[in-house]
């Protein structure tokens, strides 16, 4: 794969110069979805999915951006020295935007470079594409500009260059998992403290199988930024009549007993979805550490029937995908994963089961939907990292 991505590197940039190739990881989150801005926990983990980078720097202040999924757009242009947000500039507002956070934060990215980029991960799927494009490019510039950040500020570097250069309003989860990823773990984070631990995945003889809807969806233009409104105002209600910092901060006795300081009844389902799914978070983690797999599975199917009936963010795709994943043999669980409205669910499969499973859900889901899923069997992998 290297030496593939460094000629493909010189068939459009030329030769010459330090030329070095980098990964990072896609992500999934095992459970505790849209907990992460409301001060919840969430579980995800890094993938050995991701996307590549091949950089060297140029004598200009010259940005030339390849993408190897996009070849058709050719090199894009941009300069350090002029970073204004333009939705034209589609796909490259990611590093752009990341070279703009770090200029913003002080650090010096005196001149320009020449980036290749490929992605196994499926765009708009739902593992953090744009994510795993974020945390790589700060660790490129990381690395070539020698700039003094950890991996938990690579991924601080991400939100808030998501925040406020491309305005979505996500939350830590994406770029945390991705750049603080560990082969065979997952890790367990407050999104509220950013305190955090590895969680040692053991699954037997079962495996991860991710479920893509192939339906798209961007997340600006989803309902996103309306559900973290949604939230914000319950929390704002709620603070009138008990003393909390996040929605996250409540169990489920607290939020029955408080609930009524919601005026409104989608709020109150959604504000429900986000103390519930953060204690179903603790507890599947719970669940995990006594090795208890099956209990771990039924929480993640909470999970998705609390996703699809008080948030509301699964859609026909999601669900039919899940539906069909839980009639399977041999299934431990399933549920969406990511911001919903498509986009992929994960589940838990026996091994021996995987094959039977991927053709009987692909066969319901094409005959509901009218076109196809896919299905990828995946392991946990590392951060990012320098390809040597």
């Amino acid at each position: 794969m290297r030496d593939q991505l460094v000629q493909e590197f010189k068939k459009v940039f030329g030769d010459g110069g330090d030329i070095k190739v980098y990964f990072a990881p896609g992500r999934v989150n095992l459970i505790g979805e849209h907990t992460d801005y409301n001060g919840g926990h969430v579980f995800p983990c890094a993938l050995t999915i991701g996307t590549y980078a091949v950089a060297r720097k140029n004598d200009s202040t010259k940005l030339r951006f390849y993408s190897m999924n996009f070849s058709h757009l050719g090199v894009l242009e941009g300069d350090v020295e002029d970073l204004t947000y333009n939705k034209k500039n589609g796909w490259t507002c990611y590093p752009k935007g990341i070279i703009w956070t770090m200029k913003k934060k002080g650090f010096e990215i005196p001149q320009g470079m020449d980036i290749l980029y490929f992605g196994n991960i499926p765009n708009g799927s739902g593992l953090s594409s744009s994510a795993s494009i974020e945390v790589l490019t700060g660790f490129v510039l990381k690395d070539m500009w020698n700039l003094p950040v950890s991996n938990q500020d690579l991924a601080l570097i991400g939100q808030y260059s998501e925040n406020n250069y491309n305005g979505v309003n996500c939350g830590i989860m994406d770029q945390f998992a991705i750049a603080m990823g560990q082969k065979n773990k997952a890790i367990f984070l407050d999104t509220a403290t950013l305190k955090y631990e590895y969680a040692d995945i053991d699954l037997g003889d079962c495996k991860i199988v991710i479920l893509n809807t192939n339906k798209k969806r961007g997340l600006g233009d989803s309902k996103y930024n309306e559900r973290r409104a949604e939230c914000e105002t319950a929390l704002a209600e709620l603070q009138k009549v008990v003393k909390i910092d996040s929605l996250g901060d409540l169990d489920e006795q607290q939020f029955e007993i408080y609930k009524g300081a919601i005026k409104d009844e989608n709020r109150k389902k959604r504000a429900k979805h986000a103390v519930y799914e953060n204690q179903r978070t603790v507890k599947a983690v719970e669940a995990l550490k006594q090795g208890d797999l099956a209990q771990f599975g039924q929480l993640m199917i909470a999970s998705h029937k609390s996703l699809q009936y008080d948030y509301e963010v699964t859609g026909k795709e999601l669900d039919t995908l899940v539906d069909a994943a839980l009639k399977q043999e041999g299934v431990i669980g399933a549920r969406m994963t990511g911001a919903g409205f498509g986009g992929c669910a994960v589940s838990i499969v026996k091994g021996d089961a995987i094959d039977k499973f991927i053709e009987n859900v692909g066969k319901e889901y094409k005959e509901k939907i009218g076109y196809k899923a896919d299905f990828y069997v995946v392991e946990i992998g590392n951060g990012p990292m320098i390809l040597e």
